[in-house]
């Protein structure tokens, strides 16, 4: 795997919340990233995040939320990624977070659970599906592995730092110093792979 410009051998970091359709849409294009660079995948609040720089979700902003729903399922469709959105949106994304950190943000499991929510359209905050989403990632006791591996705790430092490396959104992949927020941001951020003086051009 190659090093990261900017941060030695560092890995790329690649924040996200499963309440983003951008994070969804961004998750192949990490994954096939994975391939060639080593990849920690770290989940954040993003309702934390937004408060921190003083922001709205587009989901908040009623003109916006159709839009973005409108331009999440145009790209979906246009990469050929089936997409269903969720009964209820934004959702409560505390739980699955917390669920996600609890097992290590293996890429395996993040998967798992975007597939869930964006794939199959099921809302991870309704007690019932939870439970459902529980049982596929081999989840007998939600409370007590949350407990016993400080999910709480972790996630506030997870997003706690995201805060303080600048990162403002979700998806956001962290390359050295440089943040690509978006999933439109994955060309970039590829770009920039391939060439560290990208950005020092002008």
């Amino acid at each position: 795997m190659t090093a990261v410009h900017g941060g030695g051998n560092s890995p790329i970091i690649w924040y996200f919340d499963v309440v983003s359709p951008f994070s969804y849409l961004a998750l192949p294009g990490v994954e096939a990233l994975m391939r060639r660079h080593p990849v920690v995948f770290r989940p954040v609040v993003l309702g934390a995040l937004l408060a921190h720089w003083g922001s709205l979700g587009p989901a908040e902003i009623r003109p916006k939320r159709l839009h973005t729903y409108r331009l999440c399922q145009f790209i979906a469709e246009r990469s050929g990624l089936h997409m269903r959105f969720p009964p209820r949106h934004p959702f409560r994304s505390l739980s699955v977070q917390r669920l996600i950190i609890a097992l290590k943000a293996n890429p395996s499991a993040v998967r798992t659970t975007f597939d869930f929510v964006w794939g199959e359209g099921r809302d991870p905050s309704d007690p019932v599906e939870f439970r459902v989403l529980c049982n596929r990632l081999g989840v007998n006791d939600y409370e007590a592995l949350i407990k016993e591996r400080g999910a709480r705790d972790a996630l506030r430092a997870t997003t706690d730092n995201a805060a303080a490396a600048g990162v403002f959104g979700v998806p956001t992949l962290v390359i050295g110093t440089e943040l690509f927020w978006g999933a439109e941001a994955m060309p970039l951020a590829e770009a920039y792979l391939e060439d560290a003086n990208l950005f020092g051009r002008g």
